[in-house]
């Protein structure tokens, strides 16, 4: 899948580091700058960025756009403000992904884009997370009666109305 581009320029120096400040200006957390462009044609660099609660990932999204345009640069669309767990800011040859730290762990962008130094043109492994601190869960409730196995999957039979015996009062 390796792509050669000779048509188009390397990733615009200038909009790189606008849209790093960007980030820097609203504390973004693990901003991480990838050059994709021997990975693949869609762009030429990718900028992975993480915020600490969805609020704070739309609220980085729209600071990149705003200062973008205050450079010159067009954005040509933006993904995810709505729900703000991962939000795509398409700067044409420049893409930024803001994301939720747990969002960003599941989907693995960094070990899917990244190029190994050492192998050009072969995609790295992600790298393992740190496994999160343990914490203590609250003391569980005494356990149910268990159910017996002939009543699992079986509903209560409904309770018959008395039948009335046919006696010597009956046959009249």
């Amino acid at each position: 899948m390796t792509a050669a581009k000779n048509s188009r320029p390397p990733a615009r120096a200038a909009l790189v580091k606008t849209v790093v400040a960007a980030l820097g200006d609203l504390k973004a957390v693990n901003v991480k700058v990838m050059d994709v462009r021997k990975v693949t044609d869609v762009a030429d660099c990718m900028i992975l960025a993480s915020g600490n609660s969805d609020r704070h990932v739309r609220s980085i999204a729209d600071s990149v756009v705003q200062k973008a345009k205050a450079a010159g640069f067009r954005p040509m669309g933006m993904e995810g403000e709505r729900d703000g767990e991962w939000v795509l800011v398409d700067l044409n040859d420049v893409i930024v992904h803001v994301m939720l730290p747990r969002v960003r762990e599941f989907y693995g962008l960094e070990g899917l884009w990244d190029v190994s130094p050492s192998k050009p043109g072969k995609v790295s492994k992600p790298a393992k997370p740190a496994k999160p601190a343990r914490s203590r869960k609250p003391a569980r409730a005494a356990p149910r009666a268990k159910k017996s196995p002939a009543s699992k999957g079986k509903r209560a039979p409904r309770a018959q109305p008395a039948k009335k015996k046919a006696g010597p009062r009956a046959k009249r």
